[in-house]
């Protein structure tokens, strides 16, 4: 697993989003929820860690990327082009908090639809505005990397990371350990 991940095909990619400290965060797996009735939700990933004013700071100081590379063809995922870079306008930031009786599904009028098929790969930042969209046979591998040099190294789980006998048999390990 960290060899694909440290696969010279994907860290090309990561180099042209994350020019110096390209560090692994984790994997994550996503696939349709167990309850069916759920709905596919708008969020910023900084949301679950942060107020809004930690989130603002975050969005402004931090690059955290998901690259995804769905395994089956799946419905995708809905962006905010450009939201990773700005605050939420006023409808934005309802739909995310279910605030004035909106609902984290709510249609966003500036959402974009990316469908995705088995072997794309999708990098979008985490501080962007997005959602998944369930249905199909949802099954996607999302590698997320950051910059280390930013104020949020908490951000990493030491459990996600490689144990350092392991390094020595994957092919990148400075990619693969934070700097």
């Amino acid at each position: 697993m960290f060899n694909f991940i440290s696969c010279s095909k994907l860290l090309e990619v990561v180099h042209t989003v994350i020019k110096q400290n390209p560090a692994f965060m984790n994997t994550q797996l996503f696939f349709n929820p167990v309850r069916p009735e759920q709905k596919d939700f708008w969020h910023r990933d900084c949301q679950y860690d942060h107020d809004l004013e930690g989130q603002k700071k975050a969005i402004q100081e931090t690059q955290v990327v998901h690259f995804r590379i769905p395994l089956f063809d799946e419905l995708g995922m809905e962006l905010v082009p450009g939201s990773h870079a700005r605050w939420d306008n006023d409808q934005e930031l309802n739909v995310r908090e279910e605030l004035n009786g909106y609902q984290s599904h709510d249609d966003l009028p500036l959402g974009k639809k990316i469908p995705l098929a088995a072997g794309d790969l999708l990098v979008f930042s985490a501080d962007m505005i997005h959602r998944g969209i369930y249905g199909l046979d949802r099954l996607a591998l999302d590698v997320l990397v950051f910059d280390s040099s930013a104020d949020f190294i908490d951000y990493v789980d030491d459990d996600c990371l490689p144990e350092p006998k392991l390094l020595k048999h994957i092919n990148n390990p400075a990619y693969s350990k934070i700097h």
